[in-house]
């Protein structure tokens, strides 16, 4: 009788098994999280009863780990080795490495030590190392098995970024589907990208039947938006990565194990609500643990917004929501996804730009910034320099036109051959460079106005190009206008690489949408922000990286920025600490994420807004930037539960039907209202307005607070830092813990001094301080932020 390979295979190690089972047992109690391991072996060894090493291998490590059920497709090793070295890499849990050490003829087993590459930067700016293991990215096993939706214009299947090597089985919780369609098979998804959907039921009611040509009927991405922002959250780690030459490393997402799940909402038309709900309800019924979803619009009751709707639902059911502030900014009022239940993710930058200087005839050298790949400008030659608003319109087009390089707008004879000026706003940063080289231009400069005020984009241009600041645009208008006849402007642009290192950093980019809250001024907005600018993520191959139709150039990656690059950021961030902090709810993950930001450069300064130069706003950055070491081990949480965010919506003076809209269950607000006010919401942060009435009293407001222990015990205790014109005072003045789990409250009160002169009509004025409970190792910091009102009149 012929016994089963499997069979023999274990009847042969039985014996080796039951001899070491008090080794095995001795080291079960370590962590069960897997790591690389390399194992050097005895070339001679191999019993008789195998046809190759790679069977013993194999063998020795499924019998040894007593489970198939984690192995990636394929088997457990990763590679065999049988020249320089004899042996094989595996990835094992501790236990079964130990284990290994008493097996005949293993010599060694060697943790893995990988040495370091230059990386596309924003895991390393926010300290995720992946050898050896930040904290978070180990005590998560780097995000696996966590779904991550993301709400987008789709994915691009076959990415590197995607791959499933060496992860185990789709989760069993998923639920969800793989939806083909127009280049879209169903064998697109994999152990990566685990599920995809698209819905654009909407856009077609509204806009009607999509043009087939131009957009497809599948989940497959034709814009690059969802699958850049995707690969921001749980790309895989890709080696060699770079865009045009620039950002060479390695590119990771930031849950490089996490699965994705792909919902395609948005089409050339946009991205409508009825498509967005349509997402949410699916994803929550497939199973997801986080929704990221770039995507923004006005702002709206809740009660008449989408997103915030979907959301409710989704936090409700354990997932987390996060979504970008959006690009509205630096004014004010210009944050949106404002609701108390999402996440809202604002911009800033890291330390690495993509310098490209101009250089005048006068020797001067502006600052700018650029992607391009060439060709470049010949080498030492200095270009006629020619601002379209004065000097390279068509007769037709009026200065303003020519001024912002639109379609059509300049004069071939005016601008051949030379540097062109184009003033940014309006249409495409890189849609102007396309309109300057139709006209024959060589090369563009785009200059910021006034409201860009210094904020930079570094985009992949099709022509030799470069962005510059709103003072050096001036510098540069004044500079050609005051060419005398004969000698006319001229200048280049240098083209410098990459650069790292740079300081300061991170600075709020200039983008990015500031407060106050629209909706509920006292519910700070943005909660934080995240890497934005100028970032190296997947890309389709079939478009263009300047991402538009003239540019038929292919690239695996593209630099993008964008809160909708900061936003996928924080999922995939928040990924990694629900994997290792399964119980936290989605309210007490933000907690740990706001609470734990920074507000202090990389040059130890305050960290400042890219637009003004100056040191940036509660308003600008809400509690700070995010640091996913901290937000690992907070200490403390802000828990928020379902019934509290019902509590909220009744202080915002709702409806019983408006409430219902959001919540879905019949409500009495009586006891809400009775309880406190809109800033009772046990929210990380504090806010409060005040309108001036000319009178002398103090203006006065208090908040309870309710704080969780996730760490243990510890005796916390305030440390103060007033709204200046403010006084703030805490009850009690220690908060003593003794466990995990055990939730004490405070009171915060706030005495806000009138203002001693006069303000003008309708104008406001903004203090922020901050009250951060410590016990010695834990820093739990939240911003105060006093607003005070004039009347209208």
């Amino acid at each position: 009788m012929k016994i089963p390979t499997a069979t023999l295979l274990l009847l042969l190690l039985l014996p080796l098994l039951h001899l070491h089972s008090h080794a095995i047992a001795s080291v079960s109690s370590s962590s069960d999280k897997k790591h690389t391991y390399i194992i050097r072996v005895d070339r001679d060894a191999k019993p008789s009863i195998f046809p190759t090493h790679t069977h013993w291998y194999e063998s020795t490590i499924l019998s040894l780990s007593q489970t198939t059920a984690t192995w990636p497709q394929g088997g457990p090793l990763i590679h065999t080795y049988s020249s320089v070295f004899h042996g094989f890499s595996a990835r094992l849990t501790p236990s079964t490495a130990q284990a290994l050490h008493s097996v005949p003829g293993i010599v060694a087993v060697i943790p893995e030590r990988v040495r370091q590459l230059a990386t596309t930067r924003s895991p390393r700016f926010l300290g995720l190392l992946s050898s050896p293991p930040s904290a978070i990215l180990a005590d998560s096993d780097f995000g696996s098995d966590l779904v991550i939706a993301v709400i987008d214009t789709g994915i691009s299947p076959g990415h590197r970024s995607f791959a499933d090597r060496g992860l185990g089985p789709v989760p069993t919780k998923w639920k969800g589907a793989c939806v083909s369609g127009a280049g879209f098979p169903a064998s697109s998804c994999n152990r990566k990208l685990v599920g995809a959907r698209f819905f654009s039921g909407g856009y077609e009611a509204t806009s009607g039947r999509m043009n087939e040509s131009a957009e497809v009927r599948s989940p497959r991405d034709t814009d690059g938006h969802g699958t850049h922002t995707a690969s921001i959250a749980a790309g895989r780690y890709v080696f060699p990565a770079a865009t045009l030459g620039y950002a060479r490393g390695v590119a990771s997402g930031m849950a490089p194990k996490a699965r994705l799940a792909a919902y395609k909402v948005c089409w050339t038309g946009g991205c409508f609500d009825s498509d967005i709900l349509a997402a949410f309800d699916s994803a929550v019924s497939d199973g997801v643990d986080v929704v990221s979803l770039s995507v923004g619009g006005v702002v709206v009751p809740y009660y008449l917004d989408a997103i915030a709707i979907g959301a409710f639902s989704a936090t409700e059911a354990g997932i987390f929501v996060s979504a970008s502030a959006g690009n509205g900014g630096p004014g004010g009022l210009t944050v949106t996804n404002v609701a108390p239940w999402v996440a809202t993710v604002g911009a800033g930058s890291m330390d690495r730009d993509f310098p490209a200087d101009v250089k005048l005839g006068d020797g001067r050298i502006l600052p700018g910034v650029s992607v391009y790949g060439g060709p470049n400008l010949e080498p030492g030659k200095l270009y006629q320099l020619v601002y379209a608003g004065s000097g390279g319109g068509t007769s037709a087009a009026d200065g303003y036109s020519s001024s912002l390089c639109l379609e059509g707008s300049l004069d071939p004879t005016l601008v051949k051959g030379k540097i062109v000026v184009c003033d940014r706003g309006v249409n495409p940063r890189a849609g102007k460079g396309e309109v300057v080289r139709k006209a024959g231009g060589i090369g563009m400069i785009l200059a910021n106005g006034v409201f860009d005020g210094e904020g930079l984009v570094a985009d992949c241009h099709v022509i030799p190009a470069t962005a510059v600041g709103a003072a050096a645009g001036d510098k540069l208008r004044k500079y050609i206008a005051s060419a005398k006849p004969g000698s006319p402007p001229t200048g280049t642009i240098l083209f410098r690489g990459t650069r790292l290192g740079v300081h300061p950093a991170p600075v709020v980019a200039a983008f990015s949408a500031r407060g106050p809250n629209p909706q509920s001024p006292d519910i700070l907005k943005p909660d934080l922000i995240a890497p934005g600018l100028n970032i190296l993520a997947a890309w389709p191959r079939g478009v263009g990286p300047a991402g538009i139709p003239a540019d038929t150039r292919h690239t695996e990656f593209n630099i993008l920025s964008g809160t909708s690059m900061a936003c996928p950021h924080v999922s995939g961030l928040v990924a990694l600490l629900k994997a290792a902090h399964p119980a936290w709810t989605p309210a007490a993950i933000k907690s740990a994420l706001m609470t734990t930001a920074y507000v202090r450069d990389n040059a130890n300064g305050s960290i400042v807004d890219e637009s003004t130069g100056s040191a940036a706003g509660v308003f600008d950055l809400g509690s700070g930037h995010v640091d996913p070491q901290r937000a690992m081990n907070p200490g403390l949480v802000y828990d928020i539960s379902v019934l509290d965010y019902v509590n909220f919506l009744c202080n915002l003076n709702y409806t019983q039907q408006n409430i219902r809209t959001i919540t879905r269950r019949p409500l009495n607000c009586n006891s809400a209202r009775r309880a406190g006010h809109v800033g009772s919401l046990n929210y990380p942060s504090f806010g409060s307005s005040f309108m001036v009435d000319g009178g002398k009293e103090k203006f006065k407001a208090h908040f309870v607070r309710t704080v969780t222990s996730v760490s243990g015990a510890g005796v916390y205790k305030p440390v103060i830092m007033a709204p200046e014109g403010s006084t703030v005072k805490v009850e009690p003045m220690q908060l003593v813990f003794r466990r995990i789990g055990q939730k004490l409250s405070y009171v915060l009160r706030l005495e806000v001094d009138q203002p001693t002169a006069k303000m003008e009509p309708g104008s406001s004025t903004v203090k922020s301080g901050t009250v951060t409970w410590n016990d010695g190792r834990h820093y739990v910091s939240s911003p105060i932020v006093v607003t005070i009102q004039a009347p209208l009149g």
